[in-house]
């Protein structure tokens, strides 16, 4: 692969939902059959709910610090949860062109310009109305995919159901990538 063709995928995780959970780490194993150059980050100690956005961009960037992102002709970001925020804060701080996977998007994601991302949302998220995020990615463009009766961890409860919408999730973003 040639210098300028190098792509590269960074995985942004949640509160509790680390780039080992079924999500993320599929989303990571696709990225890398595809040729893409993974990294996924780790948040600790995000304090509370107030402070974690914050803390976790500051984690961010540590962890980023060295990435040139002008070395690579695709950059895309999947966040999940509180990653979807920190993902797209730390898109615009930084002004890096990349693509956005958000996983189960919080309403406060948009405060941040979205173009170039698409939503996966549960209608059962217990973080986030599905009237709000359905708005909020009208409002702003978002392609939104949504997974009837599933949690904030896009789960049922139900397995095979909960197998098939990972294949449906993990497809898309196959498309996502290309």
């Amino acid at each position: 692969m040639s210098e300028n063709a190098k792509k590269l995928c960074v995985l942004f995780p949640g509160i509790g939902y680390h780039c080992d959970k079924p999500l993320l780490y599929y989303a990571e194993k696709l990225a890398g059959s595809m040729g893409y150059e993974t990294k996924k980050l780790v948040f600790s100690e995000l304090g509370s709910k107030e402070e974690a956005p914050r803390r976790a961009l500051a984690l961010t960037g540590k962890q980023l610090e060295k990435v040139d992102f002008s070395a690579y002709s695709r950059v895309v970001f999947i966040g999940k949860s509180l990653g979807t925020i920190v993902c797209l804060a730390y898109r615009e701080s930084r002004k890096i062109s990349a693509d956005a996977v958000l996983l189960t998007p919080l309403t406060f994601t948009f405060d941040f310009p979205a173009q170039g991302c698409t939503a996966f949302h549960g209608t059962a998220d217990q973080w986030a109305a599905t009237s709000d995020i359905e708005r909020l990615c009208g409002e702003n463009d978002v392609p939104l995919y949504t997974y009837p009766g599933a949690n904030h961890s896009l789960e049922t409860g139900r397995t095979l159901d909960d197998i098939a919408a990972m294949s449906d999730i993990i497809g898309k973003i196959a498309t996502i990538l290309q």
